[in-house]
């Protein structure tokens, strides 16, 4: 599992790197492309506010000049004709009444002698007899001097309106003789800000376009989008714009402050910008402008939207196009690998199917030819690796041939004992390698008695102490010759340690329990039990069940039970049959050995 993780088809790498060169550029150049928009877009904003803010505030000083004029030119056209004298003409009060009806700004216009009564004329409609006279009372009180006084637009209870009050003095030589005050709408004003749109300032804001208001300096709203904001003198000191502008006042013609506002529960960025208008230098206006970032960067958002849109397809197509294409690239790939994996496996069965005229059509056609070479050499070594084996083998048993036939009575006892040896290895489930090093190893199990003396090797009786002592050293001598040759190595345990006893009790080592090889302990069972079941000089051969009954007595003392146990399983099973060879030498009778009497060591050292 692990493995198939760690490893990447090509195909998806072939599909990475198509949407990687295909995508990446595309998505950085729109990226890219829209953070310039963005800039662009916000310095242009930044300089439209800024020229927007600068242009309404001269309107507003623009406006405020034309009245400023009117009263001043009404001041000065006393001062020409001489004074006031004309105040006391009955029909002045009618004309200067009908002087507002030719401007509609006019909400009221009075001439105040120092000495003398009040002249007025008003729009009733507009503004009340109580008003005018408390406006004027407020003018003459901070006139002194000769020039015109401008006081901060104030609303008209009365009419819902906001007004300007402006007063110029009319002078007779140094000597202020009267007053003229005007009271003007800044309706104009508010025409101004609301520029031509019924929307509300909410929806200019979330329309991305600005909202331009007008601020005393106070931080008041005198003009507003929304008359209800500038009518209840709302102060507009919580935005951050006009804190700046209150800051800097007249010292700054126009600037931009961009900030941020908590709208409908989230923090939105905003671009503000301000500028001053001067109706006098005693009555400045802040012009403030206000314009959601996020909604007027709609159009980058767009754009962004648009290039992932764009890029959404584009990689769609990649995928399509190039999974088509990567599919057809990387089969022959896969193909190859498949038949390098059946190669591994031994498997020459097949071919892979690679076609087409490219460089990977010829590597097919390569693969397919380097198979058939592959396979013959295979087969070729197979067939010379059978024909070692069986030569080995038959020289193994050529070998253990020779060794049995030195003793008529021991004639084939070696392969009896491969055979028995391997049937019990079967029993036990060993793996086929195993089986096949215990088959060697029974057959050479008696190679060391080559190096015993024929007079030990083939006495017809029972052996004597020393004899028995020279007849233990066979499977030291066999270990000494085969253990010279490297291919023997995994085959000496059961030629070496095939004596040896679960209890401790053998030789040449004494090993017991698990110290004892499988290998030596199924060669010792095997041996024993030809031993009994086969005629010798020193006994009568055993019956099956009498040598299966004495192996049983042996358990847990000379031989493993698992071995014992898988021994009689296959005895039982008929896949072992004792080999009896009745042969008689010098006309001498077996010694008569019953069922009964314990195995002699002798016969062990002489199996």
């Amino acid at each position: 599992m692990f493995e198939r993780l760690s490893r990447i088809r090509l195909l998806y790498v072939v599909l990475a790197v198509l949407l990687l060169v295909g995508l990446l550029p595309l998505g950085l150049a729109g990226v890219l492309l829209s953070r310039r928009s963005a800039e662009e877009l916000r310095a242009i904003e930044g300089r439209y506010q800024a020229q927007l803010v600068q242009d309404k505030a001269r309107q507003i000083e623009l406006y405020g000049q034309r009245y400023r004029d009117v009263v001043s030119g009404v001041a000065r056209a006393f001062e020409i004709t001489g004074g006031i004298h004309l105040l006391a003409d009955p029909g002045y009060d009618a004309r200067l009444q009908r002087s507002l009806q030719d401007d509609p700004n006019l909400i009221a216009l009075a001439i105040c002698p120092v000495k003398g009564e009040v002249h007025r004329a008003f729009q009733p409609d507009l503004i009340k007899r109580e008003e005018v006279d408390q406006r004027v009372s407020d003018v003459l009180a901070r006139m002194s001097t000769r020039g015109v006084i401008i006081s901060r637009p104030q609303i008209i209870r009365s009419g819902q309106e906001m007004g300007l009050t402006i007063a110029a003095p009319v002078m007779n030589g140094d000597q202020i003789v009267a007053a003229v005050v005007a009271v003007v709408s800044f309706q104009e004003v508010f025409k101004v800000v609301k520029q031509s749109s019924t929307k509300s300032a909410r929806e200019l804001l979330d329309a991305g376009l600005p909202v331009v208001f007008v601020v005393d300096q106070n931080g008041r709203a005198v003009a507003h989008p929304d008359a209800a904001v500038a009518f209840s003198e709302r102060p507009m000191t919580d935005l951050k714009v006009v804190q700046d502008w209150l800051e800097t006042g007249a010292q700054v013609q126009s600037a931009l402050a961009p900030f941020t506002l908590e709208r409908d529960g989230r923090v939105s960025p905003m671009l503000g910008s301000y500028a001053t208008a001067a109706l006098d230098r005693n009555s400045l206006l802040g012009v403030i402008a206000i314009q959601d970032e996020g909604a007027a960067m709609t159009s980058v958002r767009d754009m962004r939207n648009q290039v992932l849109f764009i890029s959404l397809l584009a990689a769609a197509f990649v995928l399509l196009i190039g999974f088509y294409f990567a599919e057809k690239l990387t089969r022959p790939v896969r193909e190859l690998a498949a038949g390098a994996h059946r190669i591994a496996a031994g498997d020459f069965s097949q071919r892979v199917k690679v076609l087409g005229r490219t460089e990977l059509g010829e590597l097919g056609a390569s693969f397919n030819q380097m198979t058939d070479q592959i396979e013959r050499f295979v087969s070729d070594l197979q067939r010379s690796a059978d024909e070692n084996h069986e030569l080995f083998l038959g020289t193994v048993k050529a070998l253990a041939a020779a060794i049995d036939g030195k003793d008529p009575y021991t004639r084939g006892h070696s392969e009896r004992v491969s055979r028995f040896a391997v049937v019990t290895a079967q029993g036990l489930g060993l793996r086929a390698e195993e089986i096949e090093q215990i088959r060697v190893s029974a057959l050479l199990h008696d190679v060391g008695k080559i190096g015993i003396d024929d007079r030990v090797l083939k006495k017809p009786s029972a052996l004597t102490d020393e004899e028995f002592e020279v007849m233990k050293t066979h499977p030291q001598k066999g270990y000494k010759i085969m253990s010279q040759i490297p291919a023997m190595r995994d085959f000496l345990p059961g030629m070496y340690m095939h004596h040896e006893m679960i209890n401790g009790g053998g030789y040449p080592q004494g090993l017991s329990g698990d110290q004892i090889p499988m290998q030596a302990r199924i060669v010792s069972v095997a041996d024993t039990f030809d031993a009994m079941t086969t005629e010798r000089p020193y006994q009568h051969a055993m019956d099956l069940e009498a040598a299966l009954t004495r192996l049983k007595s042996f358990v847990s003392t000379r031989y493993d039970a698992r071995v014992v146990a898988a021994f009689i399983a296959a005895c039982e099973a008929g896949r072992i049959r004792p080999g009896v060879t009745r042969v008689r030498r010098n006309g001498t009778n077996p010694l008569p050995l019953s069922s009964s009497e314990p195995l002699p060591d002798s016969l062990l050292a002489v199996s």
